[in-house]
């Protein structure tokens, strides 16, 4: 990107890099069909849930295995939110930004209130409230009649703006709308992490006391890592509520947390880049497992068999196989930019690490 553009540096080197690839993403929608669009839309939603959770884990050394709850609290927010602004009359854009805010905003109180405690715990303490979270969730969203119980909560419909409707499908319109949102929250979350508050998060991860001592205020800095990441959490919930019109209990369980985790791991931690390839992983990989297993000879109830385990029996593997051969993940594989100077790196002056 350097040697397109030499003159940008720091921040708008990295708003105008997130303007191009948000538009080169947009663009791709042209030449795919409404099924692939839909997985498109998926995978930005998804991404969205990965980056946060890789700058949170990568990056401040805080190990959360909720995510999936944090992705619920979104959607379910952004339901209701939405439902309310159509029992008002609000439709369109309004309608839409106004829920994604109010599902960023409690998935962020929610993170705040879970950075509260890991500013206090390390370690299998932290994982096991994340855990509790994500196992309670799904059974609350299940008792409460307000959140539809087992069956879900629907969400408006939200289609093609009238000026587009005669150039793009509905699939198409959702995929442009989760790829911008996609684009806005992860070059923020690049800013954050190349950014004072990426020094002071890898000063804590790297070593908590010296980061103390050096004047990091080491408790503020993991609750508002795990607030950011919750809020990218929500909106990833969000976006998925907009793309599939329901949210459900069902969809927000112990394995696809899980899976996040393993999603974020496996394209290399603390790697927005990583972060991308995950999402990919998450959304593809069980549909090739699926489309593999139709075409062969099999009866109908071990096709179902592995269809359910085969995924993840492949993703365990590839973990696996990862963490033995190429323990930075998958985008060790990508190749590297020419190295640069420490302040060309991180888009920031090289200095010591302060609160100021």
């Amino acid at each position: 990107m350097t040697r397109v553009l030499p003159s940008l540096t720091g921040r708008s080197r990295i708003i105008v890099f997130g303007a191009i690839l948000t538009v080169l993403a947009i663009g791709a929608t042209f030449i795919l069909d409404p099924y692939r669009n839909f997985q498109f839309a998926t995978i930005a939603a998804y991404f969205c849930v990965t980056a946060g959770l890789t700058l949170l884990v990568g990056q401040s050394g805080q190990l959360s295995l909720g995510h999936a709850a944090l992705m619920a609290t979104g959607g379910y927010s952004y339901a209701l939110t939405a439902n309310a602004l159509a029992d008002a009359d609000v439709a369109g854009l309004p309608r839409f930004l106004i829920s994604l805010v109010v599902a960023m905003l409690v998935a962020g109180v929610v993170g705040l209130l879970l950075g509260l405690a890991a500013a206090r715990l390390h370690g299998p303490y932290l994982a096991g409230i994340t855990l509790a979270l994500v196992v309670s969730v799904p059974a609350v969203a299940a008792t409460f009649k307000v959140l539809g119980g087992d069956q879900g909560l629907p969400s408006p419909y939200q289609g093609v703006p009238e000026a587009l409707r005669t150039l793009i499908a509905t699939e198409q319109w959702h995929a442009w709308v989760a790829i911008l949102v996609a684009g806005v929250l992860v070059t923020w979350l690049v800013l954050l992490r190349n950014g004072s508050f990426g020094l002071r998060m890898r000063a804590v991860r790297d070593d908590e006391t010296a980061a103390r001592l050096n004047g990091v205020a080491a408790g503020r800095v993991k609750v508002t890592a795990f607030t950011v990441s919750a809020i990218a959490a929500g909106a990833g919930g969000a976006v998925l509520c907009f793309i599939t019109q329901s949210v459900s209990p069902g969809a927000y369980t112990l394995p696809f947390s899980l899976l996040l985790v393993v999603a974020v791991v496996l394209g290399g931690l603390g790697s927005i880049g990583g972060a991308a390839l995950g999402s990919v992983l998450v959304v593809m990989l069980p549909w090739l497992i699926t489309t593999a297993t139709s075409v062969l000879p099999l009866s109908a109830d071990m096709t179902q068999r592995l269809t359910g385990n085969l995924p993840v029996l492949i993703f365990g593997a590839l973990l696996t196989v990862t963490i033995l051969v190429r323990p930075g993940g998958l985008v060790d594989l990508l190749p590297k930019p020419k190295s640069r100077g420490p302040e060309q790196a991180s888009g920031v002056p090289a200095h010591p690490v302060s609160t100021e």
